[in-house]
C-alpha cells in the first residue's frame, strides 16, 4: 500500500480548513497529513491544534519565527517534515474526491514513475467567487491537460513545445510525489515567489522527474472558489498580472541558464522572460525595447504576454 504525506498550507483558512483535512482522512494511505500554518491572523492556528489533537494522523508544524512567509516557503516546511514514502499536497479551502489516489495505486508500483498528476475541478462557494473565476477562466470547469502524457513530453508540453497542445498547467492538488525523487534533485518551491511559486516547482519538477498523467478525464480533487481566492484578483494582462509573470520566468530563466536544454527550451525561457521584462517599461523605452528584440527573434511576438497598442500604454 502506498503510504503519503499530504502537506497543508495553512493560512486564515479557519472557514475552509476541516473539510480540506476530512478529505484526506478518508484513505487508508494517507499516513499523515501535515499542517504547515504560515502566521495567521484568523483563527486557523487554534482550529489547527484541535484537529492534530484529535487524530494522531494529523502533525502542526509553523515557521521558526511564528510569521508569514509565504505558500512557498510554508510547502517546503511542510516537505522536510513529511516522512512517508509519498507526498501530496492539498489546499486548505480546497478537497480531494474519493478517486484522488486511484491512479497512483497502480502507477506508482513503477520505480521508475516519480510522480502522478491529474485533474482539479471546481465547486462555489460564493457567488462573488463564481462571477470572477467564469469572468477569469470562461467558465472552464476542469483544471487539466490536453492528453495523456509521461516523460520529458511533460516538461516540454508544459512549455508549450508539444505539436499539439498539451495544457498549460496542472494543479498540485492532483499531483503526488515520490519523495525520494525531490531528495534527490533538491527540489523546493520558490520562496520569493508570493504568487506562481507552484508553476514554477511543477516546470522544474517535470525537467527533473519521470511524471506520468493519471485521471485527466474527471476531477479528483476540489478548488474551493469564493470571495477571497488569489488566483481570480488579478486581471490578466494588467500591470500587476505584467509584474508577477516577469518574476515567474525570471525565476525559470536564472534556473535553466546551466542545464543542458534544447534549443527550443532555452529559447521559451529566454522569450517569456524578455517579453515580460519589456512589460515594465513604458512609452518610447518599450517601443525601441521591442522593436529590438522582435528584430533579434520575432518569435517574442508569440510569449504569454500580449504585444497590443492598448498593453503598451497600460502597462
Amino acid at each position: 500500500m502506498l503510504e503519503i504525506s499530504v502537506i497543508i498550507p495553512v493560512y486564515n483558512a479557519a472557514e475552509f480548513l476541516e473539510k480540506a483535512v476530512q478529505s484526506a482522512l478518508q484513505f487508508d494511505e494517507v499516513r499523515e497529513i501535515i499542517l504547515a500554518e504560515d502566521g495567521s491572523t484568523d483563527q486557523s492556528l487554534e482550529l489547527c491544534k484541535k484537529l492534530a489533537s484529535q487524530n494522531p494522523k494529523i502533525w502542526l508544524y509553523r515557521h521558526a519565527d511564528n510569521s508569514n512567509h509565504g505558500a512557498g516557503a510554508t510547502r517546503n516546511l511542510g516537505m522536510e517534515k513529511a516522512s512517508s514514502a509519498f507526498i501530496a499536497f492539498l489546499d486548505s479551502d480546497d478537497h480531494y474526491l474519493p478517486n484522488r489516489f486511484d491512479a497512483e495505486k497502480e502507477l506508482l508500483k513503477d520505480p521508475e514513475i516519480d510522480g502522478v498528476f491529474g485533474a482539479l475541478g471546481v465547486e462555489y462557494l460564493s457567488e462573488k467567487g463564481k462571477q470572477e473565476y467564469e469572468a477569469k477562466f470562461n467558465s472552464s470547469l476542469l483544471t487539466t491537460v490536453q492528453y495523456a502524457a509521461e516523460g520529458k513530453e511533460v516538461f516540454r508540453g508544459l512549455l508549450g513545445l508539444t505539436p499539439k497542445t498539451f495544457g498549460t498547467f496542472f494543479h498540485l492538488n492532483t499531483l503526488t510525489l515520490r519523495k525520494s525523487a525531490v531528495v534527490q534533485h533538491n527540489l523546493r518551491f520558490n520562496p520569493d515567489l508570493r504568487v506562481h511559486q507552484d508553476s514554477d516547482f511543477i516546470i522544474k519538477l517535470a525537467y527533473f522527474c519521470h511524471l506520468k498523467s493519471g485521471i485527466i478525464d474527471k476531477a479528483v480533487a476540489i478548488r474551493g472558489v469564493h470571495d477571497n481566492n488569489r488566483i481570480t484578483k488579478i486581471i490578466r494582462y494588467s500591470k500587476k498580472y505584467n509584474e508577477r509573470q516577469y518574476l515567474l520566468w525570471d525565476s525559470l530563466y536564472k534556473w535553466s541558464e546551466n542545464l543542458s536544454l534544447k534549443s527550443d527550451e532555452k529559447e521559451k525561457f529566454y522569450l517569456e522572460r524578455k517579453a515580460f521584462e519589456l512589460s515594465q517599461k513604458q512609452g518610447l523605452k518599450k517601443l525601441i525595447g521591442l522593436a529590438s528584440a522582435v528584430m533579434t527573434n520575432p518569435k517574442i511576438l508569440k510569449t504569454k504576454y500580449r504585444f497590443t497598442f492598448s498593453h503598451t500604454n497600460q502597462s
